[in-house]
């Protein structure tokens, strides 16, 4: 049982199928007993009316006969019960019931029995008033500043108010610019009468001010009021909430002021008697009821909010101070004394659920047993330690973090790649401009050895491939069961991918409600990207690989590319992208040589990578161990760097573009401000020219936008050339000073380091940081660069002359020597030249323009270029 629930005193359940409303429920001493014991009196739709004075043995006892007092049906639907003194000549309490079309005012008396059935009560009819309008709600009080009795005021469902001076009709006025009525309230000490109309407006309106405006009996029109004789019906105040009211209440816990309660639909005001707010409190659920009841500390007022989740929520101005759980949505709350017992909470649900509740926590009286003492068995004790000693030291000789019986895959996951193209072509959205763009089949099984709850499969492929599907959810697996799914991989942008790799990732929970993941990946064939086409003669950037082996015919390693009929006289073979660009591979007849060349740098990275992956496979089935690939030209570093700027030049038009956005923004929102300004205004001023200055204004702010998404869209395939051709590079590196497989990942890691290229952090400063991190640590020259510290905090920089000053001379220490490693003691090196050291460069060398072994051109002119722009 949860503590914070409202603890059930009384309850009980009204008729069947009996419908309740706000305004069915009061609490008051309606029979004149004297005792200060407040009885409940409910009405419901179906016009029975029921006075009950409950008094349970103990909190939560069923309901007795005689806590009903009295039960009477009226025949009409009841809207409203109010408790008052509404009897002329005497003070005592009686009861006002409201009808659809009557007001009836009833005494409530009670007769001592002489017998065991206990007294009785009945209600005597003492005057009653047929309405002409049909009522919605009413509200009484001392109109007036009248003494010793109240009168009562009715809200009709067309706007007019009708004030009764007890047994008697005064008069009745329309509400202005009514449509639909809204909760009524009344407030004693400005003697006035508060609504929310169909504006969302709390109004206010005097009472002197409608007794002395001009009569209702019948509506005139405007003109014909302002004709006729009396004053207009002018509002006191007005309060825009911007929401629908639920309910309104007046309350004065002091001598000082009072306060207007209104609950809205999202929101709940606190007002001052002139209109102010006082406070207001956010809601963030639905209200149904509510009632301010007490003032605990001076100048704060608690009240009771209850919701449609079904809790009760206590305030102390807009401070949560406790909330409880009901057993059903109240539609109306009250607060009673019954029993010497204060503060008793009296909820109504619409469907006839009453209940008297109070807050806190009951003490539990369960208290465990004693749990029966025994002698311990030191022996067995000591022989269940040594044994799970034993256990313990098994489990740490083992060195893998999981245990022996998880080496085996509770799922397996396999991607079969198809072989050929689909026939027809799955591709969706596709932006290439190609005629038609192919699409590859693949089909990822799921092999489950244990029971595996919610499995998830995700199929990702780095831009500008994508798949027709990348995510899969299965139900349960039982252990020994399969899954297979199928999908196709496609180029959906408008640039080559710059790698052809895809991964498949399943997550799963095993019955005991570990999460667990297994993956795999797969590999696409060059044809998902490119076609077989007419070799090129002509090109722009030319790489030789040069092998230990003789020369293979392309037939041999390239047979989805080149016709069977050509035979072993085929040496040159064309690759034709589907983003329109050519790449030319040439096999020289006398040499060990091969020759890739191409009109744009990285288009030359896929046609390389494929070309060493094909021959290494082709080898390796003839058991032949040492082949191996070299290069030994020159890096081409300038063309490399050409990408570069060019990356980085459209991530400074994209900061430019946001600027320029930020500031246009800016301007938008000033002209709209002063726009709303002069259109608020009673007394309207001319525009001068604002509204043609807000026009051009939205189109350059859309103009920017589209040239914002534009420059985004180029970035992105600037981003994917830049990634191929490093991976050219660093292939180029690797083949050229015969990089183990740990020096290459340590290679990838520094050029790679991002999947994606945002603003926030980029790849220009990424891969600075971490050049410049090697060459002070394996690759430094001296300890003096040992001793620089890095920034710890990486920014855009302004250029990238620094980042390509770094690539130039993170190749020439290659070049002199050094050897790539993380390890600690690679920080600790000498300036003599070590095995897998680096010797020291001189200062002199970094101005000649000798070629170093495996070195090029590029790197002294390149180096005469920094050095030109370094100085002064």
């Amino acid at each position: 049982m949860s503590l914070f629930k409202a603890r059930d005193w009384w309850s009980t359940i009204l008729g069947e199928k009996e419908e309740f409303d706000q305004g069915c429920l009061c609490v008051a001493d309606v029979d004149n007993s004297g005792s200060g014991q407040d009885k409940v009196i409910v009405g419901s739709y179906n016009g029975y009316l029921r006075i009950f004075n409950p008094h349970p043995v103990k909190p939560g006892d069923e309901v007795q006969p005689e806590d009903l007092l009295l039960e009477v049906q009226l025949r009409e639907p009841i809207l409203q019960v109010e408790v008052g003194k509404f009897v002329s000549g005497t003070e005592g309490l009686h009861l006002a019931v409201l009808h659809c079309r009557k007001l009836c005012v009833y005494a409530v008396s009670g007769t001592q029995g002489n017998v065991e059935h206990g007294n009785q009560y009945q209600i005597k009819l003492m005057y009653e008033h047929n309405l002409q309008r049909t009522a919605c709600n009413m509200t009484y009080g001392p109109f007036g500043g009248v003494k010793g009795r109240d009168l009562i005021c009715i809200q009709s469902m067309d706007g007019m108010l009708m004030l009764f001076e007890q047994e008697s009709y005064a008069f009745g006025r329309f509400l202005p610019g009514f449509l639909l009525p809204g909760p009524l309230a009344y407030s004693s000490r400005t003697d006035s009468f508060i609504t929310v109309s169909s504006c969302q407006q709390v109004e206010s309106y005097k009472y002197q001010v409608l007794a002395f405006a001009t009569d209702a009996d019948e509506r005139h029109d405007t003109e014909q009021r302002k004709l006729s004789s009396g004053k207009r019906l002018v509002v006191d105040w007005v309060l825009n909430i911007g929401e629908q009211a639920l309910d309104i209440c007046v309350v004065s816990f002091n001598q000082g002021a009072s306060s207007v309660f209104v609950l809205g639909e999202r929101n709940f005001f606190c007002l001052k008697d002139n209109g102010q707010i006082r406070f207001m409190k956010k809601l963030d659920y639905s209200p149904s009821c509510f009632i301010p009841y007490c003032s605990v500390r001076e100048g704060t007022i608690n009240t009771l909010i209850a919701n449609h989740n079904k809790i009760l929520n206590v305030y102390q101005d807009i401070t949560l101070k406790w909330a409880s759980q009901l057993p059903c949505i109240p539609v109306s709350v009250k607060v009673a004394n019954f029993q010497d017992l204060k503060g008793v909470i009296v909820t109504l649900s619409d469907d006839g659920h009453l209940q008297c509740s109070y807050l806190g926590t009951d003490p539990s009286l369960f208290q465990a047993p004693k749990v029966d003492s025994r002698e311990i068995n030191y022996e067995e004790m000591n022989a269940e330690m040594k044994e799970l000693q034993k256990i313990i030291r098994e489990a740490t000789k083992t060195q893998d973090i999981l245990p022996e019986s998880e080496k085996q895959r509770d799922i397996t996951v396999t991607a079969e790649v198809s072989p050929d193209l689909d026939e027809e072509s799955q591709a969706v959205d596709s932006e290439v401009k190609a005629g038609a763009v192919p699409s590859l089949t693949v089909k990822i099984t799921i092999q489950s050895r244990v029971t595996a709850q919610k499995p998830c499969l995700a199929v990702c492929v780095q831009a500008p491939l994508a798949v027709t599907c990348d995510q899969f959810v299965f139900d349960d697996l039982e252990p020994d069961s399969s899954e297979t799914v199928v999908l196709s991989v496609f180029l959906k942008e408008n640039c080559s991918p710059p790698e052809l790799e895809g991964t498949c990732m399943v997550s799963y929970n095993i019955p005991t409600g570990i999460p667990r993941v297994s993956q795999c990946s797969f590999s696409l064939p060059l044809k998902l990207v490119c076609f077989p086409a007419q070799p090129s003669k002509a090109a722009n950037h030319k790489l030789t690989i040069d092998t230990n082996k003789p020369p293979i015919s392309f037939v041999t390693i390239f047979p989805d590319f080149v016709d069977p009929s050509e035979g072993d006289q085929a040496n040159a073979l064309g690759f034709q992208f589907l983003t329109g660009s050519k790449t030319t591979l040439l096999a020289s007849k006398t040499s060990q040589r091969y020759r890739i060349q191409s009109d744009q740098l990285e288009d030359l990275w896929l046609v390389t990578k494929e070309l060493i992956h094909r021959l290494q496979e082709h080898f390796k089935k003839q058991n032949c161990k040492d082949f191996a690939c070299t290069f030994s030209g020159s890096i081409p570093l300038q063309e490399y760097f050409e990408l570069i700027d060019r990356h980085f030049e459209l991530r400074l038009n994209a900061e430019k573009y946001q600027e320029l956005l930020s500031e246009r923004a800016v301007q938008f929102r000033a002209i709209e401000r002063r726009l709303l300004t002069r259109f608020k205004d009673k007394t309207p001023a001319p525009l001068q020219h604002l509204d043609t200055l807000l026009e051009g204004t939205f189109r350059e702010v859309i103009a920017l936008a589209d040239a914002a998404e534009e420059n985004q869209a180029n970035m992105f395939q600037a981003f994917a050339k830049l990634k191929s051709a490093t991976h050219l590079v660093i292939m180029l590196i690797s083949l050229w000073q015969k990089l183990s497989t740990d020096q290459v990942a340590i290679l990838e890691a520094t050029f790679l380091p991002l999947a994606e290229d945002t603003q926030e952090l980029g790849w220009e400063e990424t891969v600075d940081a971490a050049v410049s991190y090697l060459l002070r640590t394996c690759l430094s020259k001296s300890s003096k660069e040992q001793a620089l510290t890095l920034s710890s905090q990486l920014s855009m920089p302004k250029d990238t002359s620094r980042l390509k000053k770094n690539i130039t001379l993170f190749c020439d220490r290659l070049a002199k020597g050094g050897r790539l490693s993380l390890s600690a003691d690679s920080a600790t090196q000498s300036a003599a030249v070590m095995p897998g050291g680096c010797a020291t460069i001189p200062e002199s060398d970094l101005e000649e323009r000798t070629i170093l072994p495996g070195s090029t051109e590029l790197f002294a002119s390149h180096r005469q270029t920094i050095k030109q722009k370094s100085k002064p």
